[in-house]
């Protein structure tokens, strides 16, 4: 039931009192399947949409009061966003409502609105086994704990790929071999990635550069070249990615 508005002298019979006072826990739903402009009945209720492509539901001004707020759900597979008509409708996460997303338009004022998401916004931490369906997720920082890695021994040189991220890698050969980070353009890791490598025996001092030193840039401290090497055999050390084709060696270096 949306807000109801009385006068003097209105008698309520008991269900229509029992009515009302269910809707505290049991909003009214109006199901929409296409793009909706709210009408000012829309106070109080819930509004469920479902489509399969993209809709809007249009917020405008003098039709509700400050304090009044309408509920929205959508449970389509196209994105439903709240969008502003003539009244301001602002948030501070985002307006787009995926599948299952959900969130509550409140009004400050007869033309102002703010849009609380349900969904999660700003800084995010999962835990468990989880499941993300159709998300976006801008710069996300994921951290993978592991109590144990891969290790890989290798005896001619070897370009990092995809899967490799937190493994170790030993070195073992009479030349000199290289231990080869790939441009953004082929393997795009995530920036804070590592690959922590040493070298296990053999006469062939490893060294660490880039495929394409021309694009990705292998700094270090302990050496002034762009090819870092390890100093002595079993001297290990840490490859880490700072930016976009940047990277930084770090260890037991030449």
């Amino acid at each position: 039931m949306a807000k109801q508005t009385f006068t003097a002298g209105n008698v309520l019979t008991a269900a229509q009192v029992n009515t009302l006072q269910q809707n505290d826990y049991n909003q009214t739903v109006s199901a929409k399947t296409a793009s909706y402009v709210l009408i000012a009945s829309d106070v109080g209720t819930r509004i469920s949409m479902n489509s399969a492509t993209a809709t809007t539901i249009t917020v405008n001004s003098s039709l509700f009061a400050a304090g009044d707020q309408v509920y929205v759900v959508n449970i389509g597979a196209g994105t439903c966003t709240i969008t502003a008509g003539t009244a301001t409708v602002t948030t501070s996460g985002s307006l787009a409502l995926g599948q299952y997303d959900s969130g509550t338009i409140y009004f400050t004022a007869t033309g102002s609105a703010i849009f609380f998401s349900a969904s999660a916004s700003g800084d995010v931490t999962l835990t468990g086994t989880q499941t993300l369906t159709n998300k976006t997720l801008s710069s996300p920082v994921i951290n993978t704990p592991k109590v144990s890695c891969t290790y890989t021994a290798k005896t001619a040189a070897y370009t990092f790929v995809s899967g490799d991220e937190g493994n170790l890698f030993s070195m073992n050969n009479a030349a000199t071999q290289q231990f080869n980070i790939p441009t953004d353009a082929t393997f795009n890791f995530a920036v804070g990635t590592e690959f922590n490598v040493f070298w296990i025996t053999g006469a062939g001092q490893p060294t660490i550069g880039a495929v394409t030193p021309a694009t990705t840039t292998v700094i270090s401290t302990g050496a002034t070249s762009a090819t870092p090497k390890l100093r002595v055999a079993n001297s290990g050390a840490t490859i880490k990615k700072l930016a976009a084709n940047s990277w930084i060696v770090f260890g037991d270096l030449a």
